[in-house]
């Protein structure tokens, strides 16, 4: 019988420039791979970007299965378009579909976003109305990528830039109306949150206390670049190409206080760190989980 799953789970995207060490033979001692997570109390789990695995064979593939022997993997859509006017694209959800059977990954998320149209692919997120036609789009996608993906489909929150004057309600109760109809659950980007909070002048923490807290299933954690908008007003822009800021490290320990220990995950794309500081940056969030009151490691797992 296999023992209980540890009581916080703390990862870090996982990026081919850091498979070589990730999978080099273990050392014992302080240096052990994942010891400043373990340090924390915590387990480490990486995830990737579906899109990236979506091929027949090859090295990467082969990483990932070693990967995946070792430590908790999830698995993050970045192109299933679930918010695109048109049908999902059946070819894609297939593909998805064999990955999501071969590697078996703890979670399986996707956005709150747009990324097709009229047979073209954009290489960006797109931001949605709240109205009652993109709900049920959105809920038809959702439920039909459910079924022929047979798991349960975590939705992140999205970083915006616009609002629309179409939108007859506020993000958090879009989506906690997605979660009601669907059965979905929810990957809580709290930078993604602050972000946009931060764009149109709302209250980020408004957001996470209107989600169904039983229905996040992970938390993302990446910073943010500040630039000016043409009005000459702070725009601030998510690029996950730095360290988790002080802002958005508050918010998350706030929102710990609300849901207890969720998975945690820190987001880096840009200017890539070596693996040891990514690291560093999950023991953060395991203290802050811990300094929260999440039971310890060895009392989860005994």
């Amino acid at each position: 019988m296999n023992p209980p799953p540890p009581a916080l789970l703390c990862g870090v995207g996982l990026k081919p420039m850091h498979v070589a060490e990730l999978l080099a033979p273990r050392r014992e001692g302080p240096c052990a791979r994942g010891s400043a997570i373990a340090a924390a109390g915590a387990a480490p789990f990486f995830e990737v970007h579906a899109e990236n695995y979506l091929v027949e064979g090859g090295p990467m593939l082969r990483h990932l299965q070693r990967v995946r022997e070792r430590w908790p993997l999830s698995i993050h859509g970045v192109g299933l378009s679930i918010g695109g006017d048109g049908p999902l694209d059946q070819r894609h959800l297939a593909r998805l579909a064999d990955l999501l059977d071969r590697f078996q990954p703890r979670w399986f998320s996707e956005h709150l976003a747009w990324s097709s149209h009229g047979g073209h692919w954009f290489n960006d997120l797109l931001p949605l109305p709240y109205d009652l036609p993109t709900l049920h789009r959105v809920c038809d996608h959702i439920d039909q990528a459910q079924e022929r993906l047979r798991r349960r489909l975590l939705l992140e929150n999205p970083s915006t830039y616009v609002t629309f004057a179409a939108s007859t309600t506020d993000e958090g109760a879009f989506l906690s109306e997605v979660v009601r109809r669907t059965g979905c659950g929810l990957l809580l980007d709290v930078n993604n949150a602050y972000v946009s909070a931060m764009n149109h002048g709302l209250d980020a923490w408004a957001l996470i206390e209107a989600l169904p807290a039983t229905a996040v299933g992970e938390i993302h954690l990446a910073g943010h670049a500040v630039d000016r908008d043409a009005a000459g007003d702070p725009l601030l822009i998510d690029d996950h190409g730095s360290e988790v800021p002080a802002a958005v490290w508050a918010l998350y320990a706030r929102t710990i206080e609300r849901l207890g220990p969720v998975p945690t995950l820190i987001e880096r794309d840009n200017d890539v760190p070596p693996l040891v500081r990514l690291e560093a940056e999950a023991a953060l969030a395991a203290a802050v989980q811990r300094a929260r009151g999440a039971p310890p490691l060895a009392a989860a797992a005994a």
